[in-house]
This record gives structure tokens, sequence and C-alpha cells, in this order.
């Protein structure tokens, strides 16, 4: 198995499983206690059967979402970077890549062109800076691809990917470390430089 670079958690997938796991579970918690209230007033066993039963998925689901939170990652590798969620595992060939930039995340969502739920999800997030790769075409269906990745991946309808990790250029430079042989090179933390990106090869 090729050997990969590091992982960097995907900020916009934790971002809101952050903001749903405490939702969810504090309903599945509302439902229990309302089902010990019915079981207390003497109902029926089937109405505070059924009131638990979905008091306990909620929590279930809760739980499930606070493990996977932070298993959403990119994950660049020598021919593609790697691209995974709890629910879908996808490469990125280097060879799709017509272009490698850089944005603020927020001016690529404005609050005028998404959904009221969307710009809560952009507003904390939106000085971060994303990487966004301009493909050939993507390596599924984009149709796909939506039904387990948030519009937030997407700028528009062309072939592309938005990225966004805690130390962009950091991941900028592994990538092109990882298409040039050289393996993982080191990037600056703290400077804003976009030069990283343009100096990532470019398959025409």
């Amino acid at each position: 198995m090729a050997k990969g670079g590091h992982r960097y958690p995907l900020i916009v997938y934790t971002h809101m499983i952050n903001r749903w796991w405490p939702a969810i579970s504090a309903i599945g918690v509302a439902f229990l206690g309302v089902a010990w209230l019915v079981r207390w007033w003497g109902f029926e066993e089937w109405r505070w059967l059924a009131l638990a039963s979905i008091g306990g998925i909620n929590i279930f689901l809760g739980i499930l979402l606070f493990i996977v939170r932070k298993s959403a990652y990119v994950q660049p590798f020598k021919d593609y970077l790697k691209l995974a969620t709890p629910f879908l595992r996808v490469n990125i060939s280097y060879k799709r890549f017509l272009r490698t930039s850089s944005a603020n995340f927020g001016t690529l969502f404005p609050p005028n062109s998404v959904s009221k739920w969307q710009a809560e999800i952009i507003q904390p997030i939106a000085k971060m800076t994303a990487i966004v790769l301009q493909l050939r075409s993507h390596p599924m269906p984009q149709s796909t691809l939506r039904l387990f990745l948030s519009p937030l991946f997407f700028k528009d309808k062309t072939p592309n990917f938005v990225i966004v990790v805690d130390d962009w250029m950091r991941l900028s430079s592994e990538m092109q470390g990882m298409q040039t042989g050289t393996g993982p090179t080191s990037a600056p933390k703290k400077k804003r430089d976009s030069s990283i990106l343009s100096r990532l090869p470019r398959n025409e």
C-alpha cells in the first residue's frame, strides 16, 4: 500500500457535525423525559415505549455523530489526493487537476447565495483560507458526491472541490512534494502566501 502524507481533518464537515450532535442528543433526552412522564401518568404501555424508542435512537445517533465528527479528512498520496468521510472514500488523481488556488472561504459563499442554515455554518469559519481544486472532471458523478458531501464542498456546478483545513499551506506544500517525488515539505504556518499553490504542477 502506498504511503500517504498527513491526514488533514475537513473543517466544514467537523464544524457541521459539532452543530448537530448536541441538538440530536438533547432531543433524545427530551423524548426519554416525556416517555417517563407518560408512563408515570399511567398511559398505555405502547405510548411510552414508542417515545422511549425515539429518544434512544436520537441519543444513539448523537453519540455516533460525536464519534465520527473528526473522521473526515484529506490525505495526499503520490498519485492522488484522498478525500474520506465515514460514508465516502474518493481518490482525486492529480491528473484531473486543472488549477489549484486559495480563497477566503466566506467570499466563495456570499450570504445572498446560500440558505440561512448554510450561512450560519459559514459565519464562524468564513475568514479561513480554502483550497479550491478546479478539476477536468470529478472522479465520480457529481450527483453521487452531493449525496454524501455538503454543498459547501462545491463552489459552483463546475468540477471542483473546496477544501478547508487548519493548515492549508502545509497541505499545499505536501501535495507539491508528493507530485514532484520529493516527499512532504515544510511550509511557514503564519505567512499567507499563495505562491505554493501556484507551484503545484498543472497537468494540462
